[in-house]
């Protein structure tokens, strides 16, 4: 066996060195998970608003739709109409999301808040 000095093998104090790349890379993987999972966050949250801004922009305003995007924590980015039919897309953070609705003749008829 090889000796460095004292009478201690030269391989002495390796582990310092790997238990330091380990700690580096187990923090890269938290850090990449935290951002997956802010991402897939994000993705929820816009698809949730999407849904419920399209739903509005069938029956009401832009401006309501756009209310019910950021009340659902999106940004209103487009409306497109098509007849009856509305598609919005929003965006949370980066990320973006679509959703699709039309509005029934007895919801349009009576309005957004069912009086009449």
């Amino acid at each position: 066996m090889d000796t460095h000095v004292e009478g201690r093998p030269a391989d002495a104090g390796q582990v310092v060195p790997l238990v330091a790349a380990l700690i580096v890379v187990m923090a890269g993987i938290a850090l990449a998970v935290v951002a997956i999972g802010g991402v897939l966050a994000d993705r929820a949250v816009a698809r949730t608003a999407a849904d419920a801004a399209a739903l509005v922009a069938a029956v009401d305003s832009d401006e309501a739709a756009a209310a019910v995007a950021g009340a659902n924590g999106a940004r209103l980015v487009a409306i497109e109409r098509h007849g009856v039919q509305v598609e919005v897309t929003v965006a949370v953070g980066r990320v973006t999301a679509r959703a699709r609705a039309e509005a029934l003749d007895r919801v349009r008829s009576t309005g957004a808040h069912g009086a009449g």
